[in-house]
């Protein structure tokens, strides 16, 4: 069965993401913080990662301060955890997939940075049973993200995030895919140097609150983990 690695900050958070990705006959493997010392080992076995939603990525790890305006809530042990997963997944070129944090976290790690506060956005923070927000994207036509949902344009999708990037932030190694109609932040991202390496701002795990087409992307990642067609 195709082994998929999640992380997450701790099992309850992982469960959405787990069960849409099982849907897919996917075999998990749960990436937690405090699991630094034996995550690089466990990566070997992995056929794709899965980068979910969390607290705030540490601003120190692009170089900034942190803004005691922003309300930046962070999880250093994640971080820890989580960004060497990622660079040696990147460096594998196992297919990934990056969700709200888990798209940041690509880009951060690829050498750009945040915006550490978004007026008007939804903070997701600890409170996992508060209410999305919605707003509009525009999906590139031709993009790796248009293959996997089958077309480009306008959707709607929801927003539980308070930082993210515009292009002044984005790494020069992705390429945006989507932005907010509204105010043009990015809501996704795609590595073209490797075979399957895309991140979305939105929530798809959350399926009652996005187009059905969004999970596609659990479903890609593991068709694309297990061997399958590259898009």
């Amino acid at each position: 069965m195709t082994r998929i690695g999640l992380t997450a900050s701790s099992e309850f958070e992982a469960l959405l993401y787990a069960e849409a990705t099982k849907l897919w006959d996917a075999e998990i493997d749960l990436f937690l913080p405090n699991m630094d010392g034996l995550a690089k080992q466990r990566l070997r076995r992995l056929d794709g990662l899965l980068v979910t939603g969390g607290e705030d990525i540490s601003p120190n790890l692009y170089d900034q301060a942190i803004d005691p305006l922003a309300g930046v809530h962070v999880n250093e042990l994640r971080d820890s955890m989580e960004f060497p997963i990622v660079q040696a997944a990147l460096a594998r070129d196992i297919p990934i997939l990056g969700i709200c944090r888990g798209m940041q976290v690509l880009n951060v790690v690829l050498g750009g940075r945040l915006i550490q506060d978004l007026p008007g956005h939804k903070e997701l923070g600890n409170a996992l049973e508060s209410e999305s927000a919605f707003h509009r994207i525009w999906v590139s036509p031709g993009s790796k993200l248009a293959a996997v949902l089958g077309s480009g344009g306008r959707v709607r999708v929801n927003s539980r995030h308070h930082q993210g990037l515009r292009e002044a932030q984005k790494s020069s190694e992705l390429i945006a895919s989507a932005y907010s109609v509204e105010d043009s932040i990015i809501e996704a991202l795609e590595s073209p140097k490797h075979h399957l390496v895309i991140g979305v701002q939105c929530h798809p795990e959350r399926v009652k609150e996005v187009p059905r087409q969004f999970q596609r992307l659990f479903q890609v990642l593991v068709s694309e983990a297990n061997g399958g067609r590259r898009i």
